[in-house]
């Protein structure tokens, strides 16, 4: 059952760092997962979307700018934003502390096999 393959995807705990910064997982649970993702100054998340699910971010520290769909939108401490399941999007540090916000993700497939990558600063 994909549900069940979501929740075992990912465990309490797990990290990786990435060479835009990096994220933890803070809760899984049947066809969510709860990520903290921090991106270091000056850098951005690759330009991407994904089929299966949908997420929603909230920023904890930092200043930065979300593009979703093509629309650039300005966030800083306590910022919301939806993004939907095929929705291109990344965020992009511009300031010059660490940016924080809080990853939910939402749907049936939730690993790395669902990221389709439009553009990349890091060759991934």
């Amino acid at each position: 059952m994909a549900s069940e393959a979501a929740e075992t995807a990912y465990r309490i705990g797990d990290s990786d760092e990435r060479p835009w910064g990096g994220w933890a997982v803070l809760d899984v649970g049947s066809g969510f997962i709860v990520k903290r993702i921090k991106v270091a100054p000056g850098q951005r998340l690759s330009l991407q979307y994904h089929f299966h699910r949908a997420e929603d971010w909230i920023i904890v520290d930092g200043r930065g700018v979300v593009e979703i769909s093509g629309k650039p939108i300005e966030v800083g401490p306590g910022s919301h934003v939806h993004i939907p399941a095929t929705a291109t999007h990344r965020i992009s540090n511009t300031s010059d502390e660490v940016l924080t916000f809080v990853e939910i993700q939402r749907g049936d497939i939730l690993d790395e096999t669902d990221i389709v990558r439009l553009s990349d600063d890091y060759g991934r």
